[in-house]
């Protein structure tokens, strides 16, 4: 009876062992070490270090934008209409809000409809804290004005399956740059 616990135990601190070899295994450089927490438009909790495993394109928005938000959102689609259906399915979408306070998960679950949203999209929202810090490690400057509005950066982020940076573009309108859209390709051709 004392062998088999003990090669239970052995393999339990192997398995440990290799989660904790596996998060170690991050670059220097992946924004996965930031410690966020977050809630997607279905109301599931998860950290920040979750989306971690597949390439991503990430934006930062709010849902009461009328201008720039839904170009965004447009111009993340407008990538995705440029990738065969092999690539499509390989590039995850995720648009984190600016805006937690107001951005409940039933708000971001209305928005990503509202704006025909591809289902397996992810609309997040961070707790209040984790906003600056997310903003931060996307390079999303923004300030809260007066009316409710919110100025932030336009851009869209390409992150690798580790969260490494691997390109990023102003969104200036709903065609995505061609240098762009040509990044995305070449990361999914060689996600690694």
């Amino acid at each position: 009876m004392k062998i088999p616990a003990l090669f239970l135990l052995i393999g339990l601190g192997l398995g440990l062992g290799h989660a904790a070899a596996q998060a170690q295994a991050l670059p220097g450089e992946s924004l996965y070490h930031l410690q966020a927490s977050l809630v997607d438009q279905h109301g599931r909790p998860l950290q920040w270090a979750q989306l971690r495993g597949r390439p991503k394109l990430v934006s930062m928005f709010y849902a009461q934008c009328r201008m720039t938000c839904p170009l965004i959102i447009e111009s993340a689609k407008n990538v995705q209409s440029q990738l065969p259906p092999a690539e499509r399915a390989r590039l995850d979408v995720v648009m984190v809000t600016l805006d937690p306070a107001r951005d409940t998960a039933a708000v971001l679950d209305e928005t990503a409809r509202r704006h025909r949203a591809p289902a397996d999209w992810r609309f997040l929202r961070p707790g209040p804290d984790d906003v600056r810090a997310i903003a931060s490690v996307l390079g999303v400057k923004y300030r809260p004005r007066e009316d409710g509005s919110i100025n932030h950066t336009s851009v869209l982020v390409l992150l690798d399956a580790d969260g490494v940076v691997r390109a990023r573009t102003e969104v200036a309108g709903i065609a995505a740059e061609p240098a762009f859209v040509a990044e995305v390709k070449a990361l999914l051709a060689n996600p690694q």
